[in-house]
């Protein structure tokens, strides 16, 4: 087997996974741009009217960059979890086990499905949040990189809980009991140098406090971390779950019969 081989192998898996959420667009990438702009209307409009400024910026302007993480986030990550998921249900997964293609492939394959997905509704909660508010780019090199890292950990997330995961039931419990808390309580509607001491510090110990202040530092060119010590957590983070979900299908958890 050849490089030329194995870039097949990725582009028919990748292909396949972005023709899945493509072919029902009306159920994966609409329903997200709809619960964005609900999000802008309630939290910019009504709340942002009395909550003024934040962080020296408009209160709407504030959050922007806040939900297009959490849309990139979410989807990023269900969109993994329920293919993978249903690969390995559907016993697809074997046949790729046993094809003469690296596990590396495999993942990859997956992930850039799930990245392109959370990408896709990323640029789209982005185009609705103009109808709402108008921002400008502070560094487009930091916005591209920020939801390129992020997009990854999560969709390696998404794969890891598809792995573990012995039903459907299984998929919603992390993002209802994981990904829901870490978001909201991400610095999304906030400013964490708001938050008293103690909480602040906890804060920290929050992946996603890191991937919004990045993120909103490329827009807005304000940040509650350091931008480079939250680069460093994204990296350590996309290597760590790449080598645990490579570990797992490498050794057949919960794949093989």
């Amino acid at each position: 087997m050849n490089a030329r081989t194995y870039w097949i192998a990725f582009q028919s898996i990748l292909t396949k996974e972005v023709h899945r959420f493509t072919r029902i667009w009306v159920q994966t990438i609409v329903p997200p741009a709809i619960t964005m702009t609900l999000y802008f209307v309630i939290f910019g409009n009504i709340i942002g009217s009395r909550v003024g400024v934040m962080a020296g910026v408009g209160y709407m302007q504030f959050i922007v960059p806040g939900l297009i993480m959490m849309a990139v986030i979410t989807n990023s990550y269900s969109n993994v979890a329920s293919s993978f998921f249903s690969a390995k249900f559907q016993r697809n997964i074997e046949e790729m086990l046993v094809a003469p293609i690296p596990n590396y492939v495999i993942i990859l394959g997956f992930v850039g499905g799930g990245m392109a997905r959370g990408l896709c509704v990323g640029l789209l909660v982005s185009l609705v949040s103009l109808f709402f508010v108008p921002f400008h780019v502070h560094s487009v090199i930091v916005v591209v990189a920020t939801v390129l890292f992020t997009s990854a950990v999560f969709s390696l997330g998404g794969l890891i809980n598809a792995i573990y995961a012995q039903s459907f039931d299984d998929i919603s419990i992390v993002p209802t009991f994981v990904l829901t808390p870490l978001t909201y309580l991400g610095g999304v509607f906030y400013s964490i140098t708001l938050l008293p001491d103690f909480w602040r510090g906890v804060s920290h110990f929050n992946p996603v406090v890191y991937m919004v202040s990045a993120f909103r530092f490329g827009f807005l060119g304000i940040k509650d971390v350091s931008l480079w010590f939250s680069f460093g957590v994204l990296s350590a983070f996309v290597v760590g779950l790449y080598i645990w979900a490579h570990i797992l299908i490498k050794r057949g958890y919960g794949l093989r019969s």
